[in-house]
């Protein structure tokens, strides 16, 4: 079966399942297609799919992984040879600019919502929404069945604190592990406590990396963007708290990679890195 014949077969059965969307046809187009099979995983509570259209889905989402270029650790040069830096750690630290969803490390790090289901809104532009689109299905029903747990403990209104990960496999991201955490959102203007739990997203994070054995790790711009959290700030308080984290875990890691989407983000951590 072919990329496009996949692609068909997939759109089809989604708008099959979806109760309020089986009116819809099929699109001729195959980039209209692509939106509409987003935008109905998107929407799409966790559930299982039958075998036969997760196989499918799974071999449907490689295969994207394979197209959009998967980018390994070896092609991501640290800083010390990318901006000629010499600070510490100079060798393990990288930087780099791209959609995180292509990285083949151990675990990526998601930005997450309290209730740890990923974005439902179609097509947002959200890291939420990329990683769980093109994990797969498994990503969202995974991370269900945790906070279920978790309710089962605290209560059924329970939701994630700021700052706690929650680790799930990669599914069909190169990446083999993602890591979801709730960073602090700035309602209205920057404070010690907000700064304090960003402190701790990054450092909870490389400890669930150093229990879990994992050696490289790469991080979004945790709480900036819809969050609020001022850019230069969230970056500073990112960097001195993986350099201190290192610091204290010498040979933990093999790699922590800031990634970045932005140009300005680029330019930010350029500065901080050099």
């Amino acid at each position: 079966m072919t990329q496009e014949e996949r692609l068909a077969s997939l759109t089809e059965a989604f708008i099959r399942e979806s109760d309020g969307y089986r009116h819809l046809e099929v699109p001729r187009n195959p980039e209209e297609q692509r939106r509409l099979l987003r935008s109905l995983m998107n929407i799409r509570l966790p559930r299982p799919l039958p075998e036969d259209i997760q196989q499918m889905q799974d071999e449907y989402l490689k295969e994207q992984a394979r197209e959009k270029g998967i980018v390994t650790l070896r092609e991501i040069p640290v800083i010390r040879e990318q901006l000629h830096s010499s600070r510490p750690f100079a060798d393990t630290i990288s930087l780099w600019q791209g959609d995180i969803t292509r990285l083949k490390a151990d675990a990526i790090v998601n930005a997450a919502n309290e209730e740890m289901l990923g974005c439902f809104i179609p097509l947002h532009a959200c890291i939420d929404n990329q990683i769980q689109t093109f994990a797969g299905v498994q990503m969202r029903m995974e991370c269900a069945r945790q906070m279920k747990a978790l309710r089962k403990m605290h209560g059924p209104h329970y939701t994630q604190p700021t700052a706690v990960p929650m680790i799930t496999p990669g599914y069909n991201l190169p990446a083999k592990y993602v890591i979801h955490i709730v960073g602090p959102v700035v309602h209205h203007h920057l404070t010690p406590e907000l700064e304090k739990e960003l402190v701790d997203c990054y450092r909870n994070v490389l400890d669930l990396c150093l229990e879990k054995g994992l050696k490289s790790v790469a991080f979004c711009c945790i709480s900036t963007g819809v969050f609020r959290f001022p850019a230069k700030r969230a970056a500073e308080i990112a960097v001195s708290t993986v350099t201190d984290w290192l610091r204290q875990h010498p040979g933990a890691m093999d790699c922590v990679i800031f990634n970045v989407f932005k140009d300005e983000d680029r330019e930010i951590y350029e500065t901080l890195l050099s």
